[in-house]
């Protein structure tokens, strides 16, 4: 055993460990020997006359669209990225809060393993790992979110065959193929579900001159929203008449929803195929194998693994229970951090200054 293990061995006595998927729509956080004990949207309120945090989480979402004027639910990450430094400091203090009342106490601050975008640069990376230590965090590990994710559907990463991963976020979407405990290619692409949700808020309001917010749009995809055509299905929203002013109702169709989310469909179909092209003969054929699986709450659009079958011509697998996949990859790591330590990004120390 090195001393690094023994260290490592030694500390984990005196503080517990942590993994969260540090997500744009929602945050999980996994303890280790408890699973999942928190998974609550990332939004926070805040009082802008005294800068107090009045709400975090589910509560806080609840208020989106609904706050008086001093008081404003913002949501800290866009895409994947910290916008607003404090407040994620904030929501990801509230959460480890709530995660310690699933911990023993102990004498020393957590380990955390916090999952992130493929794309993140090494300014994101300080700031998540700022952020992390900042909340409580004694040592902070990153990990991108694909790989993440494969670890946490249990593909074999490490071995000489190829895996290829869809990780459908609300922010962002990472596509990336994986062999022998390293992403060989991968691509990022700003669509997820909060650009699903701004599609159908531009529809109906283009379509049927009404006004909805956020929250309305997201349960329209919820309800109706579908990538192919089938059983027809309709659902009744409500919202401000861009018009008169006044509050009006309208029946949405199935076939709304797949003609205001279709371009950015389409988008996401193509950055597939872009990886598929530029990856390796021997990986792609590894692929063709063993399929594409599918995570994030993304993979739950209907129809969408049908879709990508007819236009890729490769199975498609949506994995179970997809949305708390990269949690529990991060979980998977903390049990045994010598054997995935490959995987993670690189500690600050190795990150150039000049970054």
């Amino acid at each position: 055993m090195t001393f690094k293990e023994r260290k490592d061995q030694l500390f984990s006595r005196f503080s517990n460990d942590i993994g969260i998927d540090l997500g744009t729509a929602n945050t999980l956080v996994y303890v280790r020997g408890k699973g999942i004990v928190v998974n609550e949207p990332s939004v926070v309120a805040v009082n802008q006359k005294t800068g107090q945090v009045v709400a975090v989480g589910q509560v806080a979402k609840d208020m989106l669209g609904r706050t008086p004027a001093h008081i404003v639910a913002v949501r800290p990450l866009v895409e994947g990225v910290i916008s607003d430094f404090e407040v994620t400091e904030e929501m990801l203090s509230y959460l480890m809060q709530r995660a310690g009342e699933f911990m023993p106490k102990k004498f020393l601050g957590p380990r955390v393993v916090v999952g992130v975008p493929s794309s993140v640069t090494n300014v994101e990376v300080r700031a998540v790992r700022d952020a992390t230590k900042n909340a409580g965090a004694r040592e902070v590990y990153i990990v991108e979110q694909p790989m993440a994710g494969a670890i946490g559907i249990r593909l074999p990463i490490h071995d000489p065959v190829g895996s290829m991963i869809i990780d459908i976020g609300g922010g962002t979407t990472d596509i990336a193929v994986i062999s022998l405990g390293g992403i060989v290619r991968s691509k990022n692409i700003k669509v997820a579900g909060d650009k699903l949700n701004n599609d159908i808020i531009s529809y109906i309001r283009n379509e049927f001159k009404i006004l909805i917010g956020e929250t309305t749009a997201e349960q329209v995809k919820k309800d109706v929203g579908t990538v192919i055509s089938g059983e027809p299905h309709e659902t009744t929203i409500r919202g401000r008449d861009l018009i008169t002013g006044l509050p009006r109702e309208v029946i949405i169709t199935d076939s709304d929803i797949r003609e205001a989310i279709g371009q950015s469909i389409d988008l996401l179909l193509e950055a597939a195929k872009e990886v598929l092209e530029i990856t390796p003969p021997e990986i792609l054929s590894d692929v063709m194998k063993r399929g594409i699986h599918l995570v994030g709450g993304g993979a739950l659009i209907n129809g969408l693994d049908a879709l990508l079958f007819e236009m890729l011509n490769i199975p498609i697998t949506i994995a179970e229970d997809p949305l708390t996949a990269t949690a529990r990859g991060a979980g998977i790591i903390l049990e045994d951090l010598e054997k995935y330590r490959s995987v993670l990004i690189e500690s600050e120390d190795d990150i150039p200054s000049n970054s």
